[in-house]
């Protein structure tokens, strides 16, 4: 039977953009939710009429700000992809949350229309960090969220960024013993890094803000290594802490490298040995759906090499690592064409990989290294 998949939605309205985001969100004064409601589900039809057969075992509404969406929307879409493809028992069902408590009203009702995970982009507790990411909740509202959130769902995480400009060791450990205490059973824990195009780039450029150090950044990650290991939440994929059973679903299915169908704009897919990609702005969208019944702007075969690269660079973020044998099924290639056979073996020497059989992993030891080990051990060609 082929494996189940994983569904993204993605949600592409904010209320303002944030300074180090690069992900496809927009500002609009008003949002036709009739029009967007339809468009989803149209989206959401093309993608099953290619993928019959096969099973939901994860949903994941991402943005923007998917806790904008009304829940009748977010009911609409996982009503129709329970009636296309069916939901397997136990569906993992997250939506992206803001702390703000205009969005945290809806918790409620999100959960009434099948969410059963949320995920909340806190940041930070701090009111000084939270102006300087742009956010626009305070840490007071972050904590009512996370108690209203585990209050309606049966399983919470919450996102914070670490390694800001002039962040002390002590302050990151407080803030995090903080996090800690809430009792959640997933923490996803990302350095601030600076993507291009944001407007912390332009900033970066003219030397107006600066991150901490390589060795500054390491001592920061380690920490959170001990203090998360000992809260009884390991890492699990570089930047996400779990639970044993509490890991996201759905993001292991990105990382073990399963197929998933993307709707939405700017969504990405892997699907059918292929990759798509909706259209990104949310009017060019909207026309295309209505033009050719879908919102794809990219759909392109994806060659065997090129599908063992990617479920090497996505699995060697796990702390699990890769199945080299599955690799090789879902490529149809022999391991001996994507994997760096004596790179590997020097990596094990030294105590940076793991080899056991078909699994390959990156240590504890080489985890700050996984650029390079990444570069050295992934064959591309």
């Amino acid at each position: 039977m082929a494996e189940p998949l994983a569904l993204y939605v993605h949600w592409p309205f904010c209320v303002s953009k944030c300074p180090y985001c690069d992900f496809n969100s927009h500002v609009r004064e008003s949002v036709d939710q009739a029009a967007w409601r339809d468009a989803l589900l149209a989206d959401l039809r093309h993608e099953a009429a290619l993928l019959s057969g096969r099973r939901v075992s994860s949903i994941f509404f991402g943005g923007g700000t998917p806790s904008l969406m009304p829940p009748a929307t977010v009911a609409a879409v996982i009503a129709e992809a329970d009636a296309l493809w069916g939901l397997t028992d136990g569906c993992e069902i997250t939506l992206e949350a803001n702390p703000n408590s205009v969005e945290v009203a809806n918790f409620a009702a999100l959960a009434a229309a099948g969410v059963n995970r949320v995920s909340i982009g806190v940041q930070s507790f701090d009111s000084a960090a939270l102006d300087f990411l742009g956010r626009a909740h305070s840490g007071e509202e972050a904590r009512r969220a996370i108690a209203a959130a585990q209050a309606h769902f049966a399983r919470v995480s919450f996102d914070l960024i670490y390694a800001r400009p002039g962040q002390a060791l002590a302050a990151w450990e407080s803030e995090l013993a903080d996090a800690l205490a809430f009792g959640t059973g997933h923490l996803s824990l990302y350095q601030l890094t600076i993507e291009p195009g944001t407007r912390f780039a332009t900033l970066a450029a003219k030397g107006e803000l600066v991150i901490p150090d390589g060795d500054a950044a390491a001592d920061l990650f380690d920490a959170t290594q001990a203090m998360t290991r000992a809260a009884g939440l390991p890492r699990y994929e570089v930047s996400n802490h779990a639970r044993a059973g509490e890991e996201s679903r759905h993001n292991l299915t990105y990382w073990r490298y399963g197929d998933y169908a993307g709707v939405g704009p700017g969504a990405h897919g892997r699907r059918l040995a292929q990759a798509t990609e909706r259209h990104k702005k949310p009017e060019n969208f909207l026309s295309a759906v209505e033009r050719n019944g879908h919102g794809l702007k990219v759909e392109a075969d994806l060659p065997g090499q090129e599908r063992a690269t990617e479920a090497m660079l996505m699995g060697l973020r796990l702390s699990e690592g890769v199945d080299l044998a599955r690799i090789e099924a879902r490529s149809g290639l022999a391991r001996a064409d994507f994997v760096e056979d004596d790179a590997v073996a020097r990596l094990v020497a030294q105590g940076l990989m793991q080899a056991d059989g078909d699994r390959l992993a990156v240590s504890e030891a080489g985890i700050l290294l996984l650029d390079t080990i990444l570069s050295e051990v992934v064959r591309t060609g």
